[in-house]
């Protein structure tokens, strides 16, 4: 199934969890946050939110700097 990542598709199997697609995007322990569906997860959700095909996931990740 296909799901939109930070704009572009991606192919997931069925039944991932935001949590699985969020680590394998960035092994940031902290700063990072994610959106479905324009809806901001709580990370201690990510584990229950199963993704369906069409959805949008936003992931962001904090970077320090000046």
């Amino acid at each position: 199934m296909n799901v939109s990542v930070n704009g572009e598709a991606v192919a997931v199997v069925p039944g991932t969890s935001l949590q699985t697609l969020v680590a394998s995007i960035t092994h940031a322990p902290s700063g990072v946050a994610a959106a479905l569906n324009e809806s901001v997860v709580p990370r201690g959700q990510w584990p229950a939110a199963t993704l369906t095909d069409g959805d949008r996931v936003e992931v962001l990740t904090a970077v320090q700097g000046g």
